[in-house]
């Protein structure tokens, strides 16, 4: 494995990359106009091996009140070498509030170990993707 390169914020990550790592992540139907709009819309935090991307943290905040992470994107090749820990610490720096985010059941370990303590439970009802 190459050194890994942090951009922090990427205000250029090009949505094809973002939407080739999340289906190696969460294979999906997504529409690539609407990733796009997406993404203008969080402060994206980045990690790359050479010219691919990696991994992805996305911080969606109001600038005061709530910033959330919709979510952390990690190439399966890539887990369990640090990325994660280190896109979670600039997502904590760069984020201009606190931050409450969700956990997949069996991932509330790894949100603990990078400094975040369980909170309320959390609640969803989603309407479907179009």
């Amino acid at each position: 494995m190459a050194h890994i390169e942090y951009r922090a914020p990427d205000e250029m990550l090009d949505s094809a990359l973002f939407l080739d790592l999340a289906q190696r992540v969460w294979p999906g139907t997504y529409q690539a106009g609407r990733v796009a709009e997406a993404l203008k819309r969080t402060i994206n935090i980045t990690a790359w091996d050479g010219p691919a991307l990696v991994g992805c943290v996305r911080v969606l905040s109001d600038g005061y009140f709530f910033g959330t992470i919709p979510e952390i994107l990690i190439h399966p090749d890539y887990r369990q070498t640090g990325i994660g820990r280190n896109l979670m610490e600039l997502a904590w720096q760069l984020s201009p509030t606190g931050l409450f985010f969700g956990a997949q059941p069996g991932n509330e370990g790894f949100f603990e170990k990078c400094g975040f303590e369980r909170s309320l439970p959390s609640f969803v009802k989603q309407k479907p993707r179009s």
